[in-house]
């Protein structure tokens, strides 16, 4: 990893440094397997940790350090997923002739496919479909991550299925 972010000087400054030397390795990793880019990985792991530079109170100890980087890395990745889709679709509608724009799909990658319906899915079920199904965690795993029940896990995952055969139907009508 890089340097951690500009720290205050003093004992604070050292717990950030070593919090940034301990974790951000693995947080790096966690943005990386999501998007799929180190350079965009490697920006929000920087975000992240210059988030909690800046607003230390939001980190209140209800768990471990790790554990909460690793929920807020999840969640800034899939914000950065989402803006990015934004972007490229203003690009598009504002920049690109309507006969530029592609008729058909090629072939992607399984982890490209995932990436751009976690783009389109709603926050709290993307969250949700990355620990479940990248990550491979338990309900009860993924319930103390995001704070709720297990029982809101399975309705959440319910909805990931109501949503993606939505989406489908709406494919297959377009």
């Amino acid at each position: 990893m890089s340097r951690p972010p500009s720290r205050p000087a003093g004992p604070d400054g050292d717990a950030f440094e070593e919090a940034y030397r301990r974790h951000a390795p693995g947080a790096f990793v966690r943005a990386r397997r999501i998007l799929g880019d180190e350079s965009d990985a490697r920006e929000v792991v920087h975000d992240v940790f210059v988030g909690l530079l800046e607003r230390p109170a939001q980190y209140r100890g209800h768990s471990a350090l790790g554990t909460f980087l690793y929920s807020a890395v999840t969640h800034a990745c899939l914000n950065h997923l989402r803006n990015r889709r934004r972007r490229l679709r203003l690009l598009a509608e504002r920049f690109l002739p309507p006969s530029a724009a592609p008729h058909g799909e090629a072939p992607v990658e399984t982890a490209a496919v995932l990436r751009a319906t976690l783009r389109r899915m709603p926050p709290p079920l993307g969250e949700v479909a990355v620990y479940c199904y990248l990550d491979g965690l338990s309900h009860a795993e993924v319930a103390e991550l995001i704070g709720c029940s297990r029982r809101q896990v399975s309705n959440h995952l319910a909805a990931i299925e109501r949503w993606a055969s939505r989406e489908e139907l709406r494919s297959c009508r377009t």
